[in-house]
């Protein structure tokens, strides 16, 4: 049989469908691969899936539903293909395959934390810019934002800003996908329109000044490791913040002692009232 050859177009409600059939006809996962893999394999000769249901039956736990769903927002080499073993293994009755002290198991584990904090990333990193109120009414959108995630954690982790910015309308656009709000309901489109990402990324923020003035004066040298700040912050979110180009200038003028705390620079260039002092001996 030659090797069967499937794209579910990153949807996991697609590939389980395909799993699903895979699995009742008994197709090993050696014998499957999703999207790109089939054009590293100049040997495989395609085989379409099979029709309906096979004969094969398995109790899949729900906890690994969960696990493969989250696990499958993952961006990276066999995303599909390493979901199939899983469940294949587990619908064999082999459920190490879920735990992290497994080969694939690991793996799984690793891809569903990578998942999770990128979705913390989301929700700390995101800066929505408000607009102003006349365009705010032509395009009915109070607040929008650009963000670059690693991971398609756009449709799950947005819900979080519909639970806490009540009725307001926002957009969320990304280089792959967006979101909208409408005060009521979420827009999610896997390809988000370019008339989203034009919106997100040039809108004009009336409080960066003030708010970049504001980070100029608290930053304190003494407590940044740049290291440990790119690991927490990664760089490709300091574009999008006001405060991002500040950062290298800020940490280049501590490495070379020009400012000994967060005001320094600044405060030295302010005029002051001078205070005459007094006299070291009195009549």
């Amino acid at each position: 049989m030659g090797m069967i050859a499937l794209d579910c177009d990153n949807d996991f409600a697609t590939w389980r469908e395909q799993a699903r059939t895979l699995l009742s006809h008994s197709i090993d996962p050696a014998e499957v691969v999703w999207a790109q893999g089939l054009m590293h394999d100049l040997l495989a000769v395609p085989s379409p899936l099979p029709t309906g249901r096979g004969a094969f039956r398995a109790r899949i736990p729900a906890a690994l539903l969960e696990q493969l769903a989250q696990a499958g927002r993952y961006r990276g080499d066999q995303r599909w293909s390493l979901l199939y073993e899983v469940l294949w293994r587990v619908a064999h009755g082999d459920r190490t395959a879920m735990l992290a002290g497994d080969r694939l198991g690991s793996e799984l584990q690793r891809r569903i934390r990578q998942v999770s904090r990128e979705a913390h990333h989301l929700h700390a990193f995101v800066r929505f810019v408000p607009l102003p109120p006349q365009l705010a009414e032509q395009l009915q959108l109070d607040l929008v934002a650009f963000h670059e995630p690693a991971h398609d954690i756009l449709p799950s982790a947005s819900e979080h800003f519909a639970e806490r910015l009540g009725r307001q309308r926002w957009l969320i656009a990304t280089p792959e996908d967006g979101i909208r709000y409408d005060g009521h309901t979420l827009d999610y489109r896997k390809h988000c329109p370019a008339q989203w990402q034009q919106w997100a990324q040039h809108a004009d923020d009336p409080g960066a000044e003030l708010w970049c003035t504001y980070y100029r004066h608290i930053f304190n040298p003494a407590r940044i490791n740049p290291d440990v700040m790119t690991q927490h912050m990664p760089g490709r979110f300091w574009r999008h913040l006001p405060e991002g180009p500040l950062i290298p200038q800020l940490v280049g003028l501590a490495r070379q002692g020009k400012q000994r705390d967060g005001q320094a620079v600044e405060v030295s260039q302010q005029g002051g009232k001078k205070i005459a002092g007094r006299s070291a001996s009195r009549a």
